[in-house]
């Protein structure tokens, strides 16, 4: 595996560790009236960023956010998205990068 590939998969697999840190965090905090919430435009910005098909995972498994369209439309667009772009890497610039 290139290094390139490491770096790529490094990135998706940090994303995803931060997508589920933080949607559990907002869900406990939910619970708890006085403690910080975490933005929604954060936990969208971390989806965007690669963490998108963990993020979806976790709020439907622990049943947060599923109530927002922005997050139960927007975060499955963004999987698609990321989807795509994995499969662009994979057939079209793995063959050009030698």
């Amino acid at each position: 595996m290139r290094p390139l590939d490491m770096i790529i998969i490094a990135a998706f697999a940090v994303m995803s560790l931060a997508a589920v840190v933080l949607t559990v965090y907002d869900k406990r905090a939910a619970k708890r009236a006085p403690r910080r919430r975490v933005p929604e435009a954060t936990l969208m910005l971390v989806a965007a960023l690669g963490g998108s098909f963990a993020m979806y995972a976790v709020m439907r498994l622990i049943r947060h956010k599923t109530l927002h369209p922005k997050f139960m439309v927007g975060i499955p667009v963004l999987m698609v998205v990321h989807a795509a772009l994995i499969v662009l890497c994979i057939v079209l610039l793995r063959p050009a990068l030698g």
